[in-house]
């Protein structure tokens, strides 16, 4: 593990600001739905690969605790905002306010989805930094590729298949269990392939954040 000096500090506080910034984008602007190659996905699925190669950067340069600093943090704004957003929306408007239902259709909407995604991100985000840094032992801290790519693709496994039984599961009674499966594993499948081609930036921001720290 190496250790931060004062030149250091604004890559990682960089990093950790992308983090929490992406974490949100993915969980405000994320709810709007979009079409790629015939499959249903959401638009937070551009971001949601970021969350994990951060963590993978930290993991690899700083160690386990850091990316652990950076899950913890973030779980405790994403609750934050949940709070926040439920305490807004029903707070009552001002009668020259005109926009409530358009204010509850965005915001609040998403509720369920809101916390679902907060329970899968803390358990998947806390199985890639647990899963890196395993494999980061069994390679002896070589073959970066592998435990960015199979510490990534296992976790967001499980970050879809949380997030959409718990957002879908008998919201109607078409989402069966093998409903929401046919929903996770395309989705995922396109996860995966983010996973295999964010690598080549993984070793980048690697690189860039070791460039200037001392052993």
């Amino acid at each position: 593990m190496e250790k931060i000096n004062e030149k250091n500090i604004g890559k990682r506080d960089f990093l950790f600001a992308l983090f929490i910034a992406s974490m949100v984008i993915v969980n405000t602007l994320g709810s709007k739905i979009t079409t790629i190659l015939g499959v249903r996905v959401s638009v937070g699925i551009f971001l949601v690969p970021v969350l994990f190669l951060v963590t993978d950067i930290i993991g690899e340069v700083f160690g386990s605790k850091e990316a652990q600093h950076f899950v913890n943090t973030a779980t405790i704004m994403l609750v934050f905002m949940f709070v926040l957003s439920f305490l807004f929306i029903k707070l009552s408007p001002n009668e020259t306010w005109g926009l409530q239902k358009e204010y509850e259709t965005i915001f609040g909407s998403s509720m369920r989805m809101t916390g679902a995604s907060i329970i899968s991100f803390v358990i998947s985000q806390k199985l890639d930094v647990v899963l890196f840094s395993a494999w980061k032992k069994v390679t002896h801290g070589k073959h970066l590729w592998i435990r960015n790519n199979f510490s990534t693709i296992i976790s967001q496994f499980i970050d879809t298949t949380i997030f959409d039984f718990i957002a879908f599961y008998h919201m109607t009674e078409k989402y069966t269990v093998s409903f929401v499966f046919s929903l996770i594993i395309p989705y995922w499948l396109f996860k995966v392939v983010f996973a295999l081609l964010d690598t080549p930036f993984c070793y980048l921001g690697v690189k860039w954040m070791k460039g200037e720290l001392k052993k």
